[in-house]
């Protein structure tokens, strides 16, 4: 069994800064590539950053500068840095990694963290 928790959600007044912070956890053989995804009230799911194993990094377009992708490989954890928040990166934030268990080493599934709400605004 493995999880993922997030945390480090909250309220911040536009212009500001979070940082999320998402920990697995469990049956772990090894992790692959890693995400963040955040959905708004009333509307899809969406891809905010995604990091590879080997660190490369890509942005939506909509962060693209004023958020940072990273992660611990000694610690199964990723991270997002928050900056210059505006009020329609409001969004609940989740996790997503791409996980090879004890039990199915070649075969990475994919696992969501149950989410972190940050909300920006005045």
């Amino acid at each position: 069994q493995v999880q993922l928790v997030e945390s480090g959600g909250g309220w911040v007044q536009p212009g500001g800064s979070l940082r999320l912070s998402c920990a697995a956890s469990g049956s772990i053989f090894n992790i692959n590539a890693m995400a963040w995804y955040r959905q708004a009230p009333g509307k899809e799911r969406e891809l905010v950053a995604h990091i590879t194993r080997g660190g490369s990094t890509n942005y939506a377009n909509a962060v693209k500068g004023r958020f940072t992708i990273s992660r611990d490989s000694a610690k199964n954890t990723v991270y997002l840095q928050m900056n210059s928040l505006k009020a329609e990166d409001t969004a609940v934030y989740y996790c997503n990694a791409q996980i090879a268990t004890l039990t199915s080493p070649s075969r990475p599934l994919g696992f969501w963290g149950q989410g972190t709400l940050v909300t920006v605004s005045s």
